[in-house]
């Protein structure tokens, strides 16, 4: 089968880096799953009310209190952008791309939102204010927000790696 020169694929060029950055992928999905549905925070109020949130149940708080501008802003930045980012991340490195021009312009939507990825911290604290901060409250960070944050980190990483190998950059 002829191979198009135009024809592009992270996965032929460089087959064990392609199975490394799969494995990356794949890790920060589970990463992010987990800091999506897990404890991120824990306050306690009067030492006798302890309320404990994830990312999902406290975005699905501000929806049932009416916080739509919150809501949709946590929604998209912390749960529905970096989900798509990891699915084009690895269409990236799983398919061949037909050409030259579609792989610089996912690679150029993935730097223009690299630049964002850390607002899905600061989403999270964000949502940590939002969600009934009393005057008194001891706060502490729960697991849930390290696997979040560990998932930002190695999607920036993978995006870092893609655009290095499509640049021809083997290290």
């Amino acid at each position: 089968m002829p191979v198009n020169k135009e024809d592009i694929s992270i996965a032929r060029q460089y087959p064990g880096k392609a199975r490394q950055l799969r494995l990356l992928i794949a890790a920060a999905a589970v990463l992010l799953a987990i800091g999506l549905v897990a404890p991120i925070i824990t306050l306690e109020k009067f030492i006798l009310i302890e309320n404990t949130f994830s990312v999902v149940s406290g975005v699905i708080q501000l929806l049932e209190e009416g916080h739509w501008f919150l809501f949709f802003v946590i929604s998209c930045f912390s749960i529905v952008l970096p989900v798509l980012k990891l699915g084009v991340l690895y269409l990236l490195v799983a398919r061949r791309l037909s050409a030259k021009e579609r792989l610089h312009q996912y690679l150029h939507w993935m730097h223009l939102y690299g630049k964002w990825s850390m607002l899905d911290v600061f989403v999270v604290a964000i949502l940590v204010v939002a969600v009934k901060l009393g005057a008194i409250a001891h706060v502490e960070m729960r697991y849930g927000l390290y696997a979040f944050a560990a998932s930002v980190l190695i999607t920036m990483f993978i995006t870092a790696r893609i655009v290095f190998l499509t640049r021809g950059d083997r290290r």
